[in-house]
């Protein structure tokens, strides 16, 4: 499975960014996918993840405020993370990630390589 992930850059303060990321390869479809972040120095923080049935599961911290979509093409997912009412604490390199199963964080989880959103003021 290959991830790549698009359309981070700048953003302003309580104002919206959509990113998106697709995935490709076998059985992809059939795979949990979702979305972390991360600050320099920092963890990665889970985000969200939405399972190949379409449930969804958000982390507290962005809960109400951003969305995971997918659209799934044959051997490609193409996996969406709406963002709104951003603040600069949500300032942070983006990655989306697939797993046989959710939450993506077994030892056989794939990464892209990410894409950087910074929120100003």
């Amino acid at each position: 499975v290959h991830l790549a992930e698009s359309g981070g850059g700048l953003a302003q303060a309580r104002g919206p960014l959509s990113i998106s990321c697709t995935a490709s390869g076998h059985i992809v479809y059939s795979f949990c996918t979702g979305w972390f972040r991360q600050t320099p120095g920092s963890q990665r923080e889970a985000l969200g993840d939405i399972e190949a049935d379409g449930t969804t599961t958000y982390s507290d911290s962005v809960k109400g405020r951003f969305t995971i979509t997918r659209h799934v093409a044959e051997n490609t997912v193409t996996l969406f993370l709406q963002m709104n009412n951003l603040t600069p604490e949500d300032t942070a390199m983006y990655y989306c990630a697939a797993d046989r199963s959710c939450p993506p964080n077994s030892d056989s989880v794939r990464w892209g390589q990410g894409t950087q959103v910074t929120v100003s003021a």
